[in-house]
C-alpha cells in the first residue's frame, strides 16, 4: 500500500468511525452474525476478492453474496475497482474482542 492510499483509508476509517460507531456497525450486520460473517468483514479490506473470501472462509457464495451487497447499500462497505475485478472494502474493521464473542458457525 502506497501512502496515500494508507492516508485514504485513515481518513475513510476516522469519518466511519463517527458515522457508525461499532455498536450502529453490529446493529447493520444483524443479531444473527456470527463469527465466519465478521471475519468475512474484516476481510473485505480492499485486498481479497469476494470469490477469495468464500473460499478462505468456507462461505456459501449465494448467501454471501446477498450479505456483501446489503454492506455496501448500508454502507459499511465498498466495492473498489472495475466490475469484474471490483474487491470489498469495509469502512473499518471489526475488533477481534467482539468477532471472538459471536456465535459460531
Amino acid at each position: 500500500m502506497n501512502p496515500q492510499e494508507a492516508y485514504l483509508q485513515a481518513i475513510l476509517a476516522t469519518v466511519a468511525r463517527q458515522t457508525f460507531p461499532l455498536e450502529k456497525m453490529l446493529e447493520i450486520m444483524g443479531s444473527k452474525a456470527g463469527e465466519k460473517q465478521m471475519r468475512a468483514f474484516n476481510m473485505c479490506d480492499g485486498t481479497n476478492s469476494q470469490s477469495e473470501i468464500i473460499k478462505e472462509l468456507g462461505l456459501d457464495s449465494s448467501n454471501f453474496s446477498k450479505t456483501l451487497a446489503r454492506w455496501v447499500d448500508a454502507g459499511i462497505c465498498i466495492r473498489v475497482g472495475d466490475a469484474r475485478d471490483a474487491r470489498p472494502l469495509h469502512v473499518y474493521p471489526l475488533p477481534e474482542s467482539h468477532i471472538k464473542k459471536a456465535p459460531k458457525q
